[in-house]
């Protein structure tokens, strides 16, 4: 079978996880809302591409039960989404409408957004400092390296990426960290030698732990703050919530993301900082049962990802005159084809062999460039402005 075969099978097998999961497929109607969530801007660079996928902007157990319109004088709508690769005279801004309507083509919902289309050569030769923070998303280095390969391209920054944790090239760098949580980076400390025994964003006062980023600062970057930061975090904050615990857990985290921005802040009051909005999970139940057996479904924790999505939207939307800014990777991040997947047989008694997904939460390695495509266009939006 060849993988364009193997592709459209794990899509079959991605529909009927939806409609058997959670009691069979259920009709769409205009009583039951979608939670649409279309970033209020979107932004590309000619030359690259920017999606729009559907299944990640609404929260439906079955995307194969809605239809979407896309109203937009550039780009195409495809099966699973919008994209766009613009042209380097397209440079600009037009508007976009998704609607959603349930099988039956009566509206359930409608939103629009911006797609600005930024100068290719923003920030050229610019010198700009970034630091980058994250969870396990991070750690890995991959969207943090291919962030600084992008921009060593002609026509961009000279980027100085921050951070005590290398990339996979010279040059790349961030503070990524596994399991870590925003809590983790204001208060971890303990006793030990191994880079995870503490926040690298604290120092001790005598023998207590004090949140101090100056101190950070000071050898990597002449005790200046950075010019950019980004912080993508969120995932471990809220993996276990429920429905009847996940308020209370964002309402805890922004308790804690309120300080560390905050501390940013008091270092370097100019500092832009981007907070990545939480990107969904793999498409498929499958990826869930191989890394938490029975322990988690796809579906709760894709709630529990589109739930922190909105209130990151409240919460820190339109503040972009105190320097904090919403990145929009959710809506760029391939679910059913950028997520891990292997063959494995389809059962014990049948060795015919089929593609499955098998990490939950974190991509391969071309769902994390399309994460740095994200931060990369805003970086080059905010170097335009």
């Amino acid at each position: 079978m060849n993988p364009s075969a193997y592709r459209y099978l794990l899509l079959v097998l991605i529909s009927l996880t939806a409609c058997t999961s959670y009691g069979g497929a259920q009709p769409a109607t205009e009583s039951i809302p979608v939670r649409l969530l279309l970033p209020p801007e979107l932004y590309v660079v000619p030359g690259h591409e920017i999606n729009v996928y559907f299944d990640n902007i609404v929260l439906v157990p079955n995307i194969n039960n809605y239809l979407f319109d896309v109203t937009c004088q550039r780009g195409r709508q495809d099966a699973q989404r919008w994209r766009y690769t613009p042209a380097a005279e397209e440079v600009g801004q037009f508007p976009l409408t998704v609607q959603v309507s349930d099988a039956a083509g009566n509206l359930i919902e409608e939103a629009g957004t911006t797609v600005h289309v930024v100068p290719p050569d923003a920030g050229a030769a610019q010198e700009v400092s970034i630091l980058i923070v994250g969870d396990s998303l991070t750690a890995n280095g991959y969207y943090a390296t291919e962030l600084y390969t992008l921009c060593q391209a002609e026509g961009n920054p000279q980027l100085k990426m921050l951070g005590t944790q290398k990339g996979r090239v010279e040059g790349a760098a961030h503070e990524g960290y596994g399991g870590w949580t925003w809590a983790r980076f204001c208060t971890h400390w303990t006793e030990g030698d191994d880079d995870r025994a503490r926040s690298p964003f604290l120092r001790l006062d005598g023998d207590q732990p004090v949140l101090d980023f100056q101190a950070y600062c000071d050898k990597p970057n002449d005790g200046k703050g950075p010019d950019f930061i980004t912080v993508l975090l969120g995932c471990n904050d809220t993996f276990s919530a429920t429905e009847e615990t996940i308020e209370e857990r964002i309402d805890a985290m922004f308790g804690y993301a309120d300080t560390l921005l905050a501390e940013f802040h008091r270092v370097r009051a100019d500092t832009q900082i981007g907070i990545l909005l939480l990107v969904p999970p793999a498409a498929g139940q499958d990826a869930f049962g191989a890394n938490y057996r029975c322990g988690q479904t796809r579906w709760q924790y894709r709630r529990n990802q589109h739930r922190v999505v909105e209130r990151l939207l409240e919460k820190f939307g339109g503040r972009e005159g105190e320097h904090i800014f919403l990145i929009p990777a959710h809506v760029n991040l391939d679910c059913v084809n950028s997520y891990p997947a292997r063959e494995e047989p389809a059962s014990a008694r049948n060795p015919t062999p089929v593609l499955r997904q098998f990490n939950g939460v974190h991509p391969g390695v071309p769902g994390y460039y399309q994460i740095a495509d994200t931060i990369y266009y805003w970086l080059k939006l905010r170097l335009s402005r």
